[in-house]
């Protein structure tokens, strides 16, 4: 191939995914077929994310048609990116191409379905083009493999994808060695404040610290201490000594820390300074236990925020139960089962009986919140303390619009299993939720912890290792 530029064609779920895919590939041509906008035009209808999604496709397409001239689509649009997106370096565009009625179809033994229509007009381009390499971009595992037989060569869009390989994502924990205030002797330095003990350290090459990441030395004793990284500014490191959840006097709404992980995540949920938390690990690890212990003990105890507001993605791991009658409340709750039953394990009063236990669900209920996810768009929360549940099912897009919806004094707190995705076209490297974890890391005011350890029950513990 005499030319490195490459044309590549887009499949319906790329655009749905994301509509500014279309600006995504620097000076490569981008290609629609023309099944590809009959296939936008059905999805457009709806309050859906993807019909939205499909809307926005079309409007990108209409302000290219409008920018370049109606004249001009023979020749291909350029790709000029709307502000938003606009980079610094605008050189590096290429040019949006249709199928036109000069494009003669391809002779293919494929029966004549929009996936193998795309197919042949992938095919067809590929021979009025052979200088430049045709890529087809597919969400689609299956029509990648018709593709590869067709020989077509197609790649899955990774644009959004966070990271390469899900085992290096940010854990936001890390073992210390042995050796540690030895080699920080000479740069060391303590004090204590507010019933806190610090450290100042100068940062070595080998330690690539984050701020709020938990660091532990290797071993289960008692004085063992436990920091994490407060701030890094030009080179030296304030280091916060923990407090110990596992036990004692310090416990929130009842509960204490069974294991290392879920002290780190119980005092990143207790800080006022941490606006965005995510924690992130297996069934049973405790993520929506701590996760509304520590915002109940912050609503009806501190007053630190007005309510909870719990919400997560309605995605069914079986089949769909149909239409749910009643107010938005109502219709979320078979989705809140996990907020139901860890109320139960909260909400059990030591004194009081079944009046004890009536009477606090009724305090509860007027501060604990749930609302669907179709709802967020626009809305503004003011000092809330916001749950979003089984995030792992969120695109990053819808990640995005959520965190956004955060107001003055609100916390927003993130739980999910990437092992558990029921959503088709995402994976553990692309779920919004991962890429929440890697683009946050290095933020101030935000805080990951990855809980290992079930605590669940032995048999929850054996069913997850061995299943």
């Amino acid at each position: 191939m005499t030319d490195r530029k490459r044309i590549y064609v887009l499949d319906t779920n790329v655009l749905m995914h994301d509509p500014t895919s279309l600006f995504r590939f620097e000076e490569h041509d981008v290609f629609l077929p023309m099944t590809v906008l009959e296939e936008l035009d059905n999805g457009k209808k709806g309050s859906s994310e993807v019909a939205r999604n499909a809307r926005q496709v079309s409007r990108f397409v209409n302000e290219l048609i409008e920018s370049n001239g109606a004249q001009n689509i023979e020749k291909g649009l350029k790709l000029i990116r709307p502000k938003a997106l606009r980079l610094r370096n605008e050189a590096k565009i290429g040019r949006l191409l249709f199928q036109t009625n000069n494009d003669a179809p391809t002779k293919t033994k494929l029966k004549q379905m929009p996936d193998n229509q795309i197919l042949a007009a992938s095919l067809v381009l590929r021979e009025k083009n052979p200088s430049k390499e045709v890529v087809l971009v597919s969400k689609d595992i299956n029509m990648r493999i018709k593709a590869s037989i067709v020989g077509v060569p197609a790649e899955d869009y990774e644009n959004d994808r966070a990271l390469d390989d899900f085992n290096l994502l940010y854990t936001g924990h890390a073992e210390l060695s042995q050796e540690f205030w030895s080699k920080h002797a000479k740069d060391l330095r303590s004090w204590s404040e507010r019933g806190h003990s610090f450290y100042e350290v100068k940062l070595r090459k080998d330690e690539q610290w984050h701020p709020h990441q938990f660091l532990y030395f290797n071993g289960e004793g008692d004085d063992d201490t436990v920091m994490r990284v407060l701030r890094i500014k030009d080179g030296v490191v304030t280091l916060q000594v923990l407090d110990d959840y596992k036990g004692g006097s310090h416990s929130v709404w009842g509960i204490h820390a069974r294991n290392r992980e879920q002290n780190f995540a119980l005092n990143a949920l207790m800080d006022p300074d941490i606006d965005f938390v995510t924690l992130l690990g297996t069934a049973g690890t405790g993520k929506t236990l701590l996760a509304l212990g520590a915002g109940l003990t912050q609503v009806l105890d501190q007053q630190r925020y007005r309510e909870i507001i719990m919400t997560r993605a309605t995605v069914s791991v079986g089949e769909d139960i149909g239409f749910l009658p009643g107010t938005e409340e109502e219709k979320m709750t078979p989705w809140m089962g996990a907020l139901t039953d860890n109320l139960e394990v909260l909400t059990e009063p030591k004194e009081g009986g079944s009046w004890g236990r009536a009477a606090t669900n009724d305090l509860l209920a007027s501060r604990v919140k749930i609302r669907s996810m179709n709802f967020m768009r626009g809305r503004t929360f003011l000092s809330r303390y916001v749950i979003i549940d089984e995030a792992q099912n969120l695109t990053p897009k819808q990640m995005k619009t959520l965190l956004t919806r955060a107001g003055p004094g609100t916390k927003m707190v993130c739980l999910g299993n990437v092992e558990q995705i029921d959503t088709p076209y995402l994976t553990e490297t692309t779920s919004g939720l991962t890429y929440a974890v890697d683009r946050f890391k290095d933020w101030q005011h935000s805080a990951h912890i990855t809980l290992r350890r079930g605590e669940r029950s032995r048999l929850a513990d054996f069913a997850s290792e061995s299943l």
